[in-house]
């Protein structure tokens, strides 16, 4: 692929994952979906330009997010696992398949309370669990069952998302632009 096109894909991709998130806000949910979307995108960059520029486009849009984006739990879900984390699922998946769902889970747990304690203590927006209502001292672990529960339908969508750009889009496509 000419040089240019790889510069393309990485400018036209960043910009994509910028208006994703900054679109966050506009639509109930979208403070999920939108960061998971810009992750998406991420596939091009790797799967065209490898993960090294992947990671720099990474690096790029966590920081422009941090600027510009004004949904704070956005941003920080997209930094603290969904922008990283299809760069860094095929790397995990080269493990025997029951030690790398371990591995992604711990991945997601980590973020996911990690993020949870951003939000609340650097932040300073109030405490996301009173949302969830009265489950009393259970609140945690249900909001956390859920998250997984979420993490392992985007770890399936992001798998079928990695076969149909690279089985369909790559060479449908891609192959004649490039």
């Amino acid at each position: 692929m000419k040089k240019s096109t790889q510069v393309a894909i990485g400018g036209l991709t960043a910009a994509l994952c910028l208006l994703l998130m900054f679109m966050t806000g506009l639509i109930p949910f979208s403070s999920y979906v939108f960061p998971a979307m810009a992750g998406i995108v991420l596939i091009v960059v790797r799967e065209e330009n490898g993960a090294g520029t992947a990671w720099l486009t990474y690096v790029v849009i966590s920081i422009l997010s941090l600027l510009i984006v004004p949904d704070r739990q956005a941003v920080m879900l997209f930094i603290l696992f969904l922008g990283y984390y299809p760069i860094v699922k095929p790397v995990v998946e080269k493990f025997p398949k029951p030690l790398a769902y371990v591995v992604k889970f711990i991945f997601f747990n980590v973020a996911i309370i990690a993020f949870y304690y951003v939000v609340i203590y650097v932040f300073g927006i109030p405490d996301l669990l009173e949302d969830f209502g009265n489950f009393g001292k259970y609140t945690a672990y249900v909001a956390l069952g859920m998250a997984d529960f979420t993490f392992f339908v985007y770890d399936f969508l992001l798998s079928n998302m990695e076969h149909i750009y690279l089985h369909w889009f790559r060479p449908k496509i891609l192959r004649k632009i490039g």
